[in-house]
């Protein structure tokens, strides 16, 4: 049975819940959503251990391997141990690190933190922040996503250019 149209299913909220003749302007965001299949998406728990943001660097640059990507290899490498050396010296609760092969790639990384990262400017006799000021040069897009118990970081990688 097809999906009903977005266009229908607007209409059919907004005769619910709208009045006939609402006195203001009224707007409404509808999106379709899928579910991507389990091979396109690779998740670990990372121990809060500095020892092991090497390991965590490691199966990423297998997994790109397994998904025919490993060009990527080196930037993705980088902004997990980024990502991951944050959530370890910043953040408490678990730590997951999850790839998603899409449209680009995306490396995301929760942790039960809730404090927002910032991008820093350091200066050259800074001797650390400098993190998310090189995922940002090297990624196309990074953001953070606030959940109830903690927050995910991410950062997209176009799949045509290797370096962002």
């Amino acid at each position: 049975r097809p999906e009903p149209s977005l266009d229908r299913c607007a209409q059919r909220v907004l005769d619910t819940l709208a009045p006939a003749r609402p006195t203001d302007d009224v707007a409404l965001l509808l999106a379709r959503t899928r579910r991507l299949p389990g091979h396109r998406v690779a998740s670990w728990e990372i121990p809060a251990d500095p020892a092991l943001v090497a390991e965590a660097r490691k199966t990423t640059a297998r997994q790109l391997g397994v998904w025919g990507l490993d060009e990527l290899a080196f930037t993705t490498e980088l902004v997990v141990s980024e990502l991951v050396t944050n959530a370890i010296r910043h953040a408490a609760g678990p730590i997951r690190l999850r790839l998603i092969l899409e449209r680009t790639l995306i490396c995301e990384v929760f942790d039960g933190g809730a404090t927002a990262p910032h991008l820093r400017h350091p200066r050259t006799t800074d001797e650390g922040g400098r993190g998310l000021f090189l995922i940002a040069q090297f990624t196309q897009r990074w953001g953070t996503r606030f959940l109830p118990d903690g927050k995910v970081i991410w950062a997209e990688q176009s799949l045509a250019d290797p370096l962002g």
